[in-house]
């Protein structure tokens, strides 16, 4: 199963719905991306999948500068899992093929 292409994600914060677009791209057998979201762009450099299970970690600077680390599943067109926001806590995310 390919998970590269654009997904449309959604974070369940606090302050209510997040959304962003995730891009993953495939190259040599490695997987990178871009998440984009709020007017601001962040690389990727490395998305890990083991099975149907997927990781990336991606930074933001609105309204702080933090370190998000995702960790979900992925079953055919969807994505569900956790978002560890800094010291915010995890939250819920949800995602859908573009």
């Amino acid at each position: 199963m390919s998970v590269a292409g654009k997904w449309n994600l959604t974070i369940k914060a606090p302050t209510g719905a997040q959304k962003t677009e995730l891009e993953i791209r495939e190259e040599n057998g490695a997987l990178s991306g871009v998440q984009s979201g709020q007017g601001v762009s962040t690389d990727i450099p490395e998305i890990t999948v083991n099975g149907n299970e997927i990781s990336w970690n991606s930074t933001v600077t609105r309204p702080m500068k933090m370190k998000l680390e995702f960790a979900g599943t992925v079953e055919g067109d969807t994505m569900n899992g956790k978002v560890k926001a800094g010291m915010m806590g995890k939250y819920p995310f949800t995602a859908t093929r573009a």
